[in-house]
């Protein structure tokens, strides 16, 4: 019988597995889990849990499959992780001694699209503005002085990055009537034309839209994608969401964007996580924040339970991963 080592603690196994999800995933093998209290963050820990697995189930704060914790687990032959990014835990020696890697990154795509509309409406109607001037202490009136507000329907809202949750965001927008520009040099006209989109030019899409929402990977050619430059071409009172990367943005250009108060932004990720209490950002009343949690619903995470526990299913019969991840792949995950 093949070991499955579950390298996550109690409270992330049941976000992920729920009772039927861990049964099932139970009858495919023999669970391996870490002892009470251990951090799998240690590379001891996870080499010693990985002794005799087979199939290694990945989750935040896990220690990355290093040469010194593969050479203590000579079976393992595939990671399934229950997030999307892998490059926390793969590794090039993992490839190269033939251990696959699967990932459950579609099941965010939805939860993340609806936070990105939900922080889009908030930004479009002042929401953020208003919760920070009544809990700063200003009089009624002052907090009412808000910037004009605007709806969704109607709007022309620029999305960047036709991925998965780039999709899903625009299914919502474009349900609640905003024409919607996309910025992706692997968009062809056809697939345009299916989601109801226009194909753009980054600048382009800058320039026209009222709301720019960020859902491209991090890649080399996509880090700082959106500097000074950038943000300068965004119309004043324009917005910006933020839900994939912080690495797409100039941190630094896009503060003093929105000290100057030409734009607002909904920001989910940071440079630096967790978020430092005295950053600039927690002070500013144009910038709502989340503590990267955009793909932290319960339907979200217990469908990442669900694709992992099919990919293992998969795996042990013989047949194809519909997630795997190539090693060329690797640095486009992000």
């Amino acid at each position: 019988m093949s070991v499955i080592a579950v390298a996550a603690p109690p409270a992330v196994r049941e976000m992920f597995f729920p009772p039927e999800t861990w049964a099932a995933l139970t009858s495919l093998g023999r669970l391996r889990l870490p002892p009470e209290g251990a951090d799998v963050g240690d590379e001891a820990v996870l080499a010693g849990l990985l002794t005799d697995a087979d199939v290694v189930v990945t989750g935040w704060g896990c220690a990355p499959l290093s040469a010194a914790v593969l050479a203590s687990a000579p079976r393992l032959r595939l990671l399934a992780h229950t997030g999307a990014s892998v490059k926390p835990f793969v590794t090039r020696e993992s490839f190269a001694r033939g251990v696959r890697v699967t990932q459950a990154g579609e099941a965010m795509a939805h939860a993340v699209g609806e936070q990105a509309l939900a922080l889009t409406l908030a930004l479009l109607h002042g929401v953020h503005r208003f919760d920070h001037a009544l809990r700063t202490g200003v009089d009624w009136a002052t907090a009412k002085a808000a910037p004009p507000r605007r709806e969704l329907r109607g709007a022309v809202v620029g999305v960047v990055g036709a991925s998965r949750t780039g999709r899903a965001y625009i299914g919502l927008v474009r349900a609640l009537g905003a024409r919607v520009l996309v910025a992706d040099p692997y968009l062809d006209a056809e697939e345009a034309a299916a989601l109801g989109v226009e194909r753009a030019g980054l600048d382009e899409l800058l320039t026209g839209s009222a709301v720019v929402s960020l859902h491209a990977p991090v890649l080399p050619a996509t880090v700082g994608m959106i500097g000074a430059r950038e943000l300068a071409l965004m119309p004043a009172g324009a917005l910006l969401v933020n839900t994939a990367r912080s690495a797409l943005v100039d941190e630094a250009a896009l503060l003093g964007a929105l000290r100057s108060g030409r734009i607002d932004a909904a920001l989910d990720v940071f440079d630096e996580e967790p978020l430092p209490i005295g950053h600039p950002f927690r002070r500013l009343p144009n910038a709502l924040l989340t503590p990267h949690e955009a793909a932290g619903t319960v339907e979200s995470r217990r469908r990442a339970g669900a694709i992992v526990l099919a990919e293992i299913g998969r795996f042990l019969r013989g047949e194809a991963l519909r997630h795997e991840v190539q090693p060329e792949l690797l640095d486009s995950t992000g």
